[in-house]
């Protein structure tokens, strides 16, 4: 064989080996024209008058949150947090704080930023293992205790300090939170939540709960037998809640006149039974969480209510009677 053509065999080869590489490199690599992975921060902030409309791209969840803020009585001044969770809808209907209670208005002159955040449709504010058809990618825990709060003080020029209350759904999703990031919420109030939720009884509470919104907590936790349930549980991991100040309320689950009334009214008298027997579950979790406290030596707050069902107006007053706690936590006077 001629040397021209030795050589150009061997360039040739050397140009293979050579594209080769680059193409490997590149896959591996993602391609050097791959965009940088975009980050959690806020996208969007529109002020009407006191209230703050932000939308907040969670990188955990791909996706933009919306989280309404009713600012201090004296903007000029850093404030505390109290972040007001709601119960299944997420906030996304009229489910809400806003559109159910006063609480905006009562709260209005206080040295607060209410913190409303806006979706976790039957989600439980958690981590899901993975995403679920029905619900989508839900990575709640990650959103309120690593993405949120440092963009909020930074946005707000807040005092960094911070309390949490959830009502029902989010009853127990702000124990699970408070377990989560110890020291990060000062206060912790749950009403008419169910705390214990990896034995039977309450395991199917969660899957009710979640089955309402179309979702599948195989996704979430896994199958009953995965070590997830106990993991995420309040009641057995209530040692991480040493050194909260602690609030949780629940009625019994009897009606008063007026929440016959008004579930007459409102649904029927078969709404009416699933108010009852939702807050006697959630009584009797409440009850089980303050035996485990208890023998923890944890101290708590509690409010066990001769009379009440699953409904909005006993969470209203609960929010005011529970309103010295979060404020001294908060550090505050009022």
């Amino acid at each position: 064989m001629r040397l021209s053509a030795l050589r150009g065999a061997a360039v040739s080869r050397l140009g293979a080996f050579a594209l080769s590489t680059a193409v490997s490199v590149a896959m591996l690599s993602g391609g050097a024209s791959a965009e940088p992975e975009k980050t959690s921060g806020i996208t969007s902030l529109t002020k009407d008058g006191r209230t703050w409309h932000l939308k907040v791209y969670s990188a955990a969840m791909g996706k933009d949150i919306t989280v309404d803020v009713q600012r201090p009585v004296d903007e000029s001044q850093p404030a505390p947090n109290l972040y007001m969770l709601t119960g299944l809808d997420g906030g996304l209907g009229t489910a809400n704080w806003k559109a159910r209670t006063n609480a905006l208005d009562w709260l209005a002159d206080k040295q607060i930023n209410v913190i409303q955040p806006i979706g976790g449709f039957a989600s439980y504010y958690t981590d899901w293992d993975k995403a679920d058809p029905a619900l989508g990618v839900n990575k709640w825990k990650t959103f309120f205790t690593e993405e949120l709060p440092p963009l909020l003080d930074q946005t707000l020029q807040s005092s960094g300090v911070n309390a949490l209350t959830g009502l029902s759904m989010s009853g127990t999703s702000v124990l699970q939170l408070a377990e989560a990031k110890p020291g990060l919420w000062k206060t912790v109030a749950a009403y008419s939540g169910c705390a214990q939720i990896a034995d039977p009884a309450g395991r199917e509470g969660v899957k009710l709960t979640v089955g309402r919104g179309g979702g599948n907590t195989e996704n979430m936790y896994g199958p009953d037998n995965s070590p997830e349930w106990a993991a995420n549980d309040p009641v057995i991991n209530a040692e991480k809640l040493r050194g909260t100040q602690l609030y949780i309320s629940s009625g019994s689950g009897i009606p008063a006149m007026d929440d016959v009334q008004y579930y007459l009214n409102n649904g029927g008298p078969q709404t009416l039974a699933l108010a009852m027997i939702i807050e006697a579950g959630a009584n009797q979790c409440t009850h089980n969480l303050k035996d485990r406290l208890d023998g923890l030596g944890i101290p708590a707050t509690y409010q066990f209510t001769p009379v009440g069902t699953h409904y909005w107006p006993y969470w209203e007053q609960a929010l005011h009677d529970s309103w010295p706690l979060l404020a001294q936590g908060m550090g505050l006077t009022n």
